[in-house]
């Protein structure tokens, strides 16, 4: 096994270990593949137990826009709470999917770094099909700007002209701006639920008295 197939296998087993306990990572672009991951592993976590969080942590250039409104779509639909927290970058894509958290529950670690900006278009062809993509990159721009109002509560004016050039927040700019609730440096605040027993474990055993402890991580 190459170097590179061994650091691929041990990132999946380290995702598969964070899925255990219910957190799951977007850490490259937002793309078809690792979208279609998020979105299936929101849905199945949330039929498994509808009570408990699901964390998204999120250290991310960017990406797909289809792709983050349907994320975004899951996480408003699923009964679970989905709290987000900003590992390193939450730039485009990664911005909106982090303010779109469980509202009070927004954290970003002290030095992580938010952006905001529209997306570069890449319109190319007839002048018909220019002003087709053009209107529907108007009217999905307009969509993402208004849901990113509603989660940060800043205006839509603001945040068009905020947006149209490339716009960097640190972890309190963000705080300061509506994107996160909370700039985190303790464990506590962040830390994964307890592994859950695998499958095929019953009920019939027993949680040991330590883990009933007040300020146990459950």
């Amino acid at each position: 096994m190459s170097e590179e197939e061994t650091a691929r296998l041990m990132t999946e087993q380290m995702r598969q270990e964070l899925a255990h306990r219910r957190v799951l990572v977007l850490d490259a672009a937002l793309e078809d593949e690792n979208a279609a991951w998020l979105m299936s592993k929101l849905m199945t976590m949330a039929a498994d137990d509808p009570k408990q969080d699901i964390w998204l942590w999120i250290n991310s250039p960017g990406g797909s826009v289809p792709a983050m409104l349907a994320i975004r779509d899951i996480m408003q639909a699923i009964p679970c709470e989905v709290p987000t927290l900003a590992l390193g970058m939450a730039a485009s894509a990664g911005q909106f999917l982090l303010s779109g958290g469980a509202a009070g529950r927004r954290f970003a670690l002290p030095h992580s770094k938010i952006l905001l900006h529209q997306g570069s278009s890449g319109i190319a062809g007839s002048a018909a099909d220019v002003e087709l993509a053009a209107e529907e990159l108007r009217d999905t721009r307009d969509t993402v700007l208004g849901i990113i109002s509603e989660d940060t509560g800043a205006p839509m004016d603001r945040l068009f002209e905020d947006s149209l050039r490339d716009r960097w927040f640190t972890a309190e700019q963000a705080k300061d701006y509506g994107f996160v609730d909370h700039v985190v440096s303790s464990f506590e605040a962040i830390a994964p639920r307890a592994r859950r027993h695998p499958v095929g474990l019953t009920s019939s055993i027993q949680s040991s008295p330590a883990s009933t402890e007040e300020g146990d991580i459950r």
